[in-house]
């Protein structure tokens, strides 16, 4: 179908990256803009409406701390709301790339060191196929000035290098996760799709798994609120991750409570994020939180069926004596039965293994 009746937006400084996307954008039929600044920019956004709008976060060439692309996101709301936005970048630090996703809107984000001509068709077909949203009034499009942008420190510690699978069909989710996981020592294997996910997990074993339950494309932080249906694939990802023994942490952009308090009941995951709210350090400390649960779980099942009752009853306070005739074995056993249990949890008092029993 034609698109010659809709703009398009190219916003970048540098001619090489103009030439190219306005050439991919041209072959959608669609009529395209060319702004090399923030007021260039703001100035085409005056003139008419476009129907999406793709723009470079550093717009100084010699100022690789510039954020203009984030004025440029914020123009676009308040001027021209139904335009749908992609932030193209080479310098966006996690915390810059969430807030162009968060706060000023943008449909999703791409890394110029990445970029693949066929992944960015695919995402302004997205564009394209999808319904341009409700305008809203500008006095609701307030949004952080580019220098509020904090940063937060890392919560978690390093790990070592497990495998982390990520499901997420929005490039820019997936490598905003793939780069927290990845700088905490995990080895991520990062896919859009239920088909490669499912690829991953009988090939792989995984330690932990980040799943968006929507994986249709959708807008994620314009999402009406999606049923089990709408996103089957996304709980069917639940599903074989728990099948499969994998703790899963799930990111999406739904946020309805009462199906919040469902996935957590009847998909056992451990952690619901929500895009709309996401902060780095929150979400370093649910992995960090669920990386510790699975390693007692499995410190634990190394033990044997004597070794963990030695050890529950160590829970709960009783003396080697006491555990021994509870038990009616020797003294001596109860001791090498601890001694067995304290080189399996990595752990060398008493107490250290109280807690690790407790933490479970």
């Amino acid at each position: 179908m034609s698109q010659s009746n809709l703009l398009a937006l190219v916003v970048e400084d540098d001619n090489s990256w103009q030439q190219i996307l306005s050439e991919i954008l041209s072959d959608f039929g669609l009529t395209v803009s060319v702004a090399s600044n923030l007021d260039e920019a703001t100035r085409i956004l005056r003139s008419e409406p476009h129907r999406i709008a793709i723009v470079d976060l550093s717009l100084s060439p010699n100022d690789h701390n510039n954020v203009d692309g984030l004025r440029v996101l914020d123009a676009v709301r308040k001027l021209d709301p139904n335009c749908k936005t992609i932030l193209l970048t080479g310098f966006a630090t996690v915390e810059l790339a969430v807030t162009a996703l968060t706060d000023y809107g943008a449909f999703t984000f791409l890394r110029k060191e990445s970029f693949h001509r066929g992944q960015f068709r695919d995402i302004v077909n997205r564009v394209l196929a999808s319904a341009p949203p409700q305008t809203t009034s500008t006095a609701s499009l307030s949004a952080p000035a580019p220098a509020s942008v904090s940063k937060t420190n890392n919560a978690a510690g390093k790990v070592t290098a497990e495998k982390v699978l990520v499901v997420d069909d929005d490039a820019g989710w997936r490598s905003i996760l793939e780069e927290l996981l990845t700088d905490i020592g995990f080895n991520v294997r990062a896919c859009a799709s239920f088909g490669d996910a499912i690829g991953f997990m009988r090939k792989d074993k995984f330690s932990l798994a980040v799943v968006d339950l929507s994986l249709k494309g959708t807008v994620a932080l314009n999402l009406e609120e999606p049923s089990e249906t709408s996103n089957s694939e996304g709980y069917q990802l639940l599903e074989n991750a728990r099948a499969l023994g994998i703790p899963t942490i799930v990111v999406s952009g739904m946020a309805e409570a009462q199906e919040i308090q469902r996935i957590y009941a009847e998909h056992s995951i451990s952690a619901y994020i929500e895009k709309q709210t996401f902060d780095r350090s929150a979400f370093l400390r649910a992995v960090e939180e669920t990386h510790a649960a699975q390693q007692s779980t499995s410190e634990l099942s190394a033990l044997t069926e004597r070794e963990r009752e030695v050890l529950d009853l160590l829970a709960q306070g009783l003396t080697n004596k006491e555990i021994a005739e509870k038990l009616f074995i020797t003294t001596n056993t109860v001791k090498r039965h601890l001694k067995a249990v304290f080189e399996k949890l990595d752990v060398h008092t008493r107490s250290a293994a109280t807690a690790k029993m407790a933490g479970m």
